[in-house]
């Protein structure tokens, strides 16, 4: 017989991937891309708008801080001890992902089951604008470039979808077959079909290009970090009104592999909340402090480098950081005594607590006491190994405060000093589970060999084991190294600026026995008090025990 289509298969309504003729159905491939493509155009037209409202109302930026300040201690720690510093670049990846799955689903829906689409895009904008609004230091506007995204979203998912479905229509519907000559034109269905398609793969092809040409050019106007840096290089610090910190030959011993004394300023730490570093002009910043004083004080950045400051050596630890870990590091910093600045705001007698503000809303909670001690130099830092603040370690101005782990005391980009009692505030990280005062536990660690390291005594036939310890503002008078479970013996200690740092150590191992060996350290502070053997996690006041790795003797 003279067929004029082939028989659609049972079941089929036009719903599956193949149509009459066995041709393709176009949503398979092109009602995902669709999602991706819409969603771009709407995370480059937020992050457009985001410019004119503030770098923080990003939508990703203020779902991941929304993601961030509601996760549980432990889930904190195994992102910090899994994926160690680049654990904020882990989240916003994920965030990333998961927002892919939704345009693709969106996509998908729009195409398929119009209006489900639109729906669900409506639900992750919803998300979005809670996320935005509730953040600590967000303004209603901050709501808009979700808002604005989410609708230029639609709009492109809408305008596509429908194309879409018209040229899945023309792709599906009956073919006549030509009953002239092969040079016949084309039929009616096909050059329908070739219309719907372009119109389709045009708009797509344009929303793509004008998606990435739009948030490319976003990246390069919200670079302010970029002249943030020059401002920030073109600074001069004033020499300490102090004797300058000097490092002796005898702090750093010559020990392959051994963390340097001093810490480098693009190797040292970072753990915070900032998903984006805050950009804080020195020009604009200002320190406030208030509360429960008798004078409040505001001072500029020009003022506060008129101050007589000085010079301390301290060694920052991470609350986070495991037994063992690398979440610790020393370096120099310059700045004012923070009992200076206190003084001149005369705190009430029935005080107790200062809350540090940070530019991004961040709290800390640092007792009052510590920060008056005249024997500790806890420091409004504006300088750290010889020049200005990074920007990623608080410039242009930060609190340095020896003896407590940073979430209590190390706020960064630091706008405000609130003189209050621990009765009456609670400070971010104190509404979370960790407690409010953080001392820092004495703590030691193996740098060299590296655990699960293979050795090979050398021509003497002893192995060199060092690391580093520490007891921030107590100081530390000894450290001790076992083999197995044998007898603990000293190690040799290196010099040290002040209590306030970290030492590094060494120890001989001599003639090591061939085979499998646990190596322990445990240090010793200035008061007598042996580290404890106490094993505990890092929430909620910091991690202890004894470290100890595994080793190889060949």
């Amino acid at each position: 017989m003279s067929p004029t289509a082939e028989p659609a298969s049972p079941g089929t309504s036009g719903r599956t991937s193949r149509g009459r003729g066995g041709r393709t159905d176009p949503t398979r491939l092109w009602a995902p891309l669709l999602g991706i493509a819409s969603a771009l155009g709407a995370f480059a037209v937020a992050e457009l708008v985001a410019l004119v409202v503030g770098s923080g109302s990003s939508p990703v930026l203020v779902v991941g801080a929304g993601v961030v300040d509601r996760v549980p201690p432990w889930l904190k720690d195994f992102a910090v001890e899994t994926f160690g510093t680049a654990d904020k670049t882990v989240l916003l990846l994920g965030i990333v992902v998961v927002l892919a799955v939704a345009a693709v689903a969106a996509g998908i829906l729009e195409t398929r089951r119009p209006p489900w689409g639109t729906v669900l895009l409506v639900v992750v904008g919803a998300v979005g604008v809670l996320a935005a609004v509730t953040r600590p230091d967000a303004t209603p506007l901050w709501a808009l470039p979700t808002v604005v995204g989410v609708g230029v979203g639609i709009m492109l998912l809408r305008t596509g979808a429908a194309r879409l479905r018209a040229w899945r229509g023309s792709a599906l519907s009956p073919v006549v077959a030509p009953t002239a000559e092969p040079e016949t034109p084309l039929s009616a269905t096909r050059r329908r079909e070739a219309l719907d398609r372009r119109s389709f793969l045009v708009f797509a092809g344009l929303t793509t290009a004008t998606a990435l040409v739009v948030g490319g050019a976003s990246r390069v106007l919200s670079a302010g970090s970029r002249a943030l840096t020059a401002v920030r290089d073109a600074i001069r610090l004033p020499a300490p009104a102090g004797p300058a910190v000097v490092v002796p030959a005898g702090a750093s011993l010559d020990v392959p592999g051994l963390t340097p004394y001093v810490t480098p300023n693009d190797e040292f730490y970072r753990i915070d909340t900032a998903l984006r570093v805050p950009e804080v002009n020195p020009d604009d910043w200002r320190l406030r402090v208030v509360g429960l004083v008798d004078q409040e004080v505001e001072i500029s950045f020009d003022e506060l480098l008129a101050l007589p400051l000085v010079e301390h050596a301290t060694t920052l630890t991470c609350v986070s950081n495991q037994v063992g870990g690398d979440l610790v590091g020393n370096a120099v910093w310059l700045g004012y005594p923070l009992r200076d600045l206190l003084a001149r705001a005369r705190p009430h007698a029935d005080a107790d607590m200062v809350l540090s503000r940070s530019a991004d809303g961040w709290t800390a909670s640092t007792p009052l006491d510590v920060l008056t001690d005249p024997g500790r130099e806890s420091l409004l830092a504006v300088g750290m190994n010889g020049e200005p603040l990074p920007l990623a370690h608080g410039f242009p101005v930060r609190m340095v405060v020896p003896g407590l782990y940073g979430y209590v005391s190390a706020t960064k980009w630091v706008v405000e000093l609130k003189v209050t009692r621990f009765a009456d505030d609670v400070a971010y990280w104190s509404t979370r589970g960790w407690s409010q005062r953080g001392p820092i536990k004495m703590s030691s660690r193996i740098d060299v060999p590296r655990s699960g390291a293979s050795l090979s005594p050398g021509a003497d036939g002893d192995v060199v084991v060092a690391g580093v310890a520490w007891s921030q503002h107590r100081g530390i008078a000894g450290v001790e190294v076992r083999v197995d479970e044998g007898e603990w013996e000293q190690a040799e200690l290196a010099e040290t600026v002040s209590a306030d740092t970290w030492r590094q150590w060494s120890w001989r191992w001599a003639s090591p026995e061939k085979g499998s060996h646990d190596l322990a350290v445990r240090a010793t502070d200035t008061d007598g008090t042996v580290q404890t053997s106490v094993k505990a996690p890092p929430a909620p006041d910091g991690s202890s025990g004894i470290y100890s790795i595994g080793v190889t003797v060949a």
